[in-house]
């Protein structure tokens, strides 16, 4: 597999890639054709803290292509350690910006995640906004798949032959599923968590100013309380002490 340098720094023991948006979508159309079989993590303040107290997931995390900032408090202690130009890259954005430009690429997407009426919704919101070639989607069932099965699916996104493999699972099973399926699948692998309940129209995104204040958290707690209060009240103080605080 090909060698890219891409700029990283050391948070928590998880390798964050130092970029911003700009670089990411340059770097992403000159070398998609070489991506193949590779997988990009998107990672927040929550798989970070996972990745510390996980070694398993940490080496996942680390095994990637690289691990976007999708949290706003990465980019932060990035740019406090020295990388002045890295910024928030969240999931979202990322496929935003990549669907606007898919058409002119000629990309081809495949879906891999959700329950079906979020990828049937999200299916027509695509088409119809973005006129974007989809050459699949699939939601898996809520148990692990047999080895037939997952054959089944690897066969499948493959004769689909896409540049973009978006998987939506949620943190950590999006990531341990790439890690898995790294150089088995045809296409780059992008874990994308609530992309596609985004898109669907399922969920909104924070408004700007909250995003830019890296409060964007807050929003989607205050959405889903029951499943993310303990996720974000547990994890955001054990980032600030060892990340901001501790310089780990």
């Amino acid at each position: 597999m090909a060698e890219y340098d891409i700029p990283k720094i050391r948070i928590m023991g998880v390798e964050i890639a130092a970029i911003n948006m700009e670089w990411l979508l340059d770097f992403t159309k000159k070398n998609i054709k070489t991506l193949s079989g590779n997988y990009i993590c998107v990672t927040n303040v929550y798989a970070t803290v996972t990745a510390y107290e996980d070694e398993a997931y940490r080496r996942i995390q680390n095994g990637a292509l690289m691990a976007i900032p999708d949290g706003g408090p990465l980019s932060t202690v990035g740019r406090r350690r020295g990388c002045s130009s890295m910024s928030r890259t969240t999931g979202p954005d990322y496929m935003k910006e990549i669907f606007k430009i898919s058409k002119e690429n000629g990309y081809r997407h495949f879906f891999y995640g959700s329950s079906q009426e979020t990828i049937d919704k999200l299916k027509e919101k695509l088409i119809k906004e973005y006129d974007l070639e989809i050459g699949g989607m699939y939601s898996p069932p809520f148990r692990p798949l047999t080895k037939e099965e997952d054959d089944e699916v690897i066969q499948m996104i493959n004769e689909a032959d896409c540049d973009f493999v978006w998987i939506g699972l949620g943190a950590p099973k999006q990531e341990i599923w790439m890690a898995e399926h790294k150089n088995r699948i045809k296409g780059l692998m992008i874990g994308v968590g609530a992309g596609f309940d985004y898109f669907a129209g399922n969920i909104k995104r924070a408004p700007m100013w909250m995003q830019k204040s890296n409060l964007e958290w807050l929003y989607r707690l205050i959405q889903e309380p029951k499943r993310l209060f303990k996720k974000y009240l547990v994890t955001n103080p054990k980032f600030i002490w060892h990340a901001m605080i501790r310089g780990e």
